[in-house]
């Protein structure tokens, strides 16, 4: 018998359990929306389909993914260019497969030389690992995914074979979950980035493919809400994409148009109609584990978080202040995407900021990945990865492409954050820091606002990543805050995004 039939054994006997608690909290009193949640078992459904732009799915005659849309969340997103890894489906699928980025799992290039899937599996290894009793399921179109991405631990991985292409994964997929009993299904589509390459996104041929595979989507949806187990059963639906494609056809570059993805979601916890700028590609991973009841390990080193978690952060909440371009001309003016206007309780020192420059990156700014990309593309800026929806940028390389007078010297100060006398604190955010002589990053903090002392410094080349740092409080102090302070000419930048401050 199939390692899935044994986990139906499994599920069934869970969810008895499960009902008969719910039969028993009814009796007391009506059951709350969590309470509700709780008593049906969890299941996760991912679809992928590859090379998919989600403005094309707005325009295109798509009514299953645009009634999962009305139902739960929407979130637009963005992932790396080269020198990170091309916008190509092996670091793709890997990253979104596996909850971390290509600097982590190395699959870099579409044969997966030198790749570390072993060190950092995809979530379905991840859950047969912590919880075998559930049951896995891939079935792909593109079968690199089904023979190296999921590994052999997987309870059932099926390739389509090329004859039978997407067609052949819809039917196999809709075969499963009607007479098996999976709990976490992977599926890949890979239509409609044929119809990228071979007609460009902007084609009447990219928007049939699109309908096509809303239609398969639509046939799989239906797949699960027809299973006989589907009243007392918690579907999380995950759709995504690989990369974007050009107008003209193709990917690989680093364009905006080929740099796209987005995750749309329903099920679970997340509210109808919603829409996020924070959400990256390895949330997938992370939002199926969580869905799932699997605990996920900080010694994985996951990157992705689950989008059924928020965490606010401060530059976040300006999104609404962003404005449009006022010196970088070349941005389409449609496009909101910067300002000098710090969050509450944050402010900027710019008294010994030079005059002049251009106007969008006097001193440090808040920006998007976006705005800030097309300032200049192939500069690196595309690996700006671990810094989510809107950052703070100190960008002495564009400020320095106008008019001006003085160098580059601004300091970003947080908020007052509350710590306790005596007892270490770690200092947290991401940050990405490219370098060229005599820019120099500071790091710096204050106690009870007293003399700011430096707590760490940037002199070369740092790639995105979670910085933390210990914080030896003094005795008596209550409050600590922060500096980042840039200084420089016409060099390169800093990033800084989701800063707190936690007491130990």
């Amino acid at each position: 018998m199939s390692p899935v039939f044994r986990a139906s054994r499994a599920s069934v006997s869970r969810r008895s359990l499960l009902l008969g608690a719910a039969a028993l909290a009814t009796a007391a009193g009506p059951l709350t929306t969590a309470a509700k949640a709780a008593a049906r078992t969890p299941k996760v459904l991912v679809i992928g389909i590859d090379g998919a732009l989600l403005r094309r799915i707005k325009d295109a005659n798509a009514p299953a993914l645009k009634g999962l849309m009305a139902a739960g969340l929407t979130a637009p997103s963005s992932i790396y260019a080269n020198p990170l890894a091309p916008t190509s489906s092996g670091p793709g699928w890997s990253t979104i497969l596996t909850g971390v980025w290509p600097d982590k799992h190395k699959v870099l290039n579409n044969d997966f030389t030198g790749h570390q899937l072993a060190a950092y599996p995809d979530f379905l290894t991840r859950i047969e690992n912590v919880r075998p009793a559930l049951g896995t399921l891939a079935i792909c179109s593109w079968n690199p995914i089904t023979d190296i991405i999921v590994s052999a631990k997987a309870d059932t991985r099926i390739s389509t074979p090329e004859a039978e292409y997407d067609e052949g994964t819809t039917t196999r997929a809709v075969e499963k979950l009607a007479t098996t009993n999976p709990d976490a299904v992977f599926v890949h589509l890979d239509n409609v980035d044929h119809a990228g390459h071979a007609s460009g996104a902007a084609s009447q041929a990219y928007l049939d493919a699109l309908a096509g595979a809303d239609a398969q989507v639509g046939r799989i949806l239906d797949a699960v809400k027809s299973r006989a187990t589907y009243g007392t059963e918690d579907w999380l639906i995950m759709i995504t994409a690989d990369h974007g494609h050009t107008d003209g056809g193709g990917h690989g570059g680093s364009s905006w148009a080929e740099r796209q993805t987005f995750l749309i979601a329903s099920g679970g916890t997340l509210a109808a109609g919603s829409v996020r700028h924070d959400v990256k590609m390895p949330d997938v991973a992370a939002t199926a584990l969580a869905h799932l009841g699997v605990p996920i390990d900080p010694a994985w080193g996951l990157d992705g978080r689950p989008v059924q978690q928020p965490r606010p952060d401060d530059f976040d909440a300006l999104r609404d202040k962003l404005q449009p371009r006022v010196d970088e001309t070349h941005i389409d003016p449609s496009v909101l995407g910067f300002t000098h206007t710090p969050p509450a309780g944050w402010s900027v020192d710019n008294t010994k900021m030079g005059g002049g420059g251009v106007t969008e990156w006097r001193g440090w700014s808040f920006t998007t990945d976006e705005f800030w990309t097309k300032a200049q593309r192939d500069q690196n800026r595309e690996c700006n990865i671990r810094a989510r929806g809107v950052f703070a940028v100190a960008d002495g390389d564009e400020w320095y492409d106008k008019a001006l007078t003085g160098t580059f010297d601004s300091t970003l100060v947080s908020p007052a954050y509350p710590v306790t006398g005596g007892r270490q604190a770690t200092l947290t955010y991401t940050t990405f820091y490219r370098q060229e002589a005599p820019q120099r990053g500071e790091v710096l903090v204050s106690y009870d606002d007293g003399a700011p002392q430096l707590v760490k410094a940037y002199t070369g080349d740092v790639s995105s990543r979670v910085e933390r740092i210990a914080l030896a409080v003094p005795s008596g102090a209550s409050r600590v805050r922060v500096r980042f302070r840039y200084t420089g000419g016409n060099n390169w930048y800093w990033v800084v995004d989701q800063v707190s401050v936690t007491s130990g």
